[in-house]
């Protein structure tokens, strides 16, 4: 299995409770996003840049066919992925991902999005409040940070900025995606934003074959199950994996 994390915590932090979940019998690979690769995103970034090093990384642990597990940034990663390598893939599971095409979407998702490409032009100082508030449903508050920021989110604003752009300039085949029979899952949070998450549920529903949406009532983008509710998604990766066995 391939993990990717979002775009802000890295995959070693984000899913240190979700492999502990699970069993010595499952291999993990932990991969970061190649969008903090260096000091700064790079200058033509793009989804294709994600999709080659997961391809790089089966590589070096030696898989021809692996799950891939995507939240937020790194779900959209994985879309991009399921679009261009699908006979590599046994499952897909997304846990909310940030992005899934540009097309068909609802008149909600446009709304988010579009706010989202007004946040990436802001200040980097405000860049990540507003980011945060526009992954919540209203009402819910965001998690409170405990210590001083981390090294690693002094990166972040810029990656987010690069993702965004990347979003826009990106292309999603949907008639490739309506091919792809490998079972997906889908994690989402019932404190996210309505107006984008549970849209592109819907969205995913009536594009794969072999789908199924769990719903996490308690939690949110910024607080997923698999950081919070670990045991409970390890459970449900394992009934979603045993069925690409079928």
């Amino acid at each position: 299995m391939i993990l990717l994390p979002g775009g802000v915590i890295p995959a070693s932090v984000a899913y240190g409770a979700l492999v502990e979940a699970l069993d010595d019998d499952v291999a993990t690979l932990r991969k970061d996003l190649e969008l903090y690769a260096g000091p700064q995103p790079p200058a033509d970034y793009t989804l294709e840049h994600e999709v080659e090093g997961v391809l790089s990384a089966a590589q070096d642990a030696g898989w021809d066919r692996f799950h891939l597990v995507g939240f937020s940034a790194g779900g959209a990663a994985s879309l991009a992925f399921a679009e261009a390598r699908p006979e590599r893939l046994l499952s897909l599971a997304l846990i909310e991902p940030a992005w899934m095409g540009n097309d068909d979407l609802s008149p909600q998702e446009r709304s988010v999005r579009r706010e989202f490409e007004r946040i990436a032009e802001l200040p980097p100082q405000e860049r990540m409040p507003a980011f945060v508030a526009n992954q919540l449903a209203p009402g819910v508050k965001p998690p409170s940070r405990v210590g001083p920021p981390p090294p690693w989110l002094a990166t972040r604003p810029a990656g987010l900025a690069a993702l965004t752009r990347a979003f826009g300039a990106s292309g999603l085949c949907v008639d490739s995606l309506r091919s792809f029979t490998r079972p997906v899952y889908f994690a989402l949070g019932g404190k996210s934003n309505p107006n984008n998450y549970k849209h592109m549920a819907e969205r995913a529903s009536s594009i794969f074959s072999d789908f199924t949406v769990d719903v996490f009532e308690e939690r949110s983008h910024l607080d997923p199950p698999h950081q919070a509710e670990p045991g409970r998604l390890a459970r449900a990766l394992r009934t979603h994996w045993a069925r690409a066995r079928e």
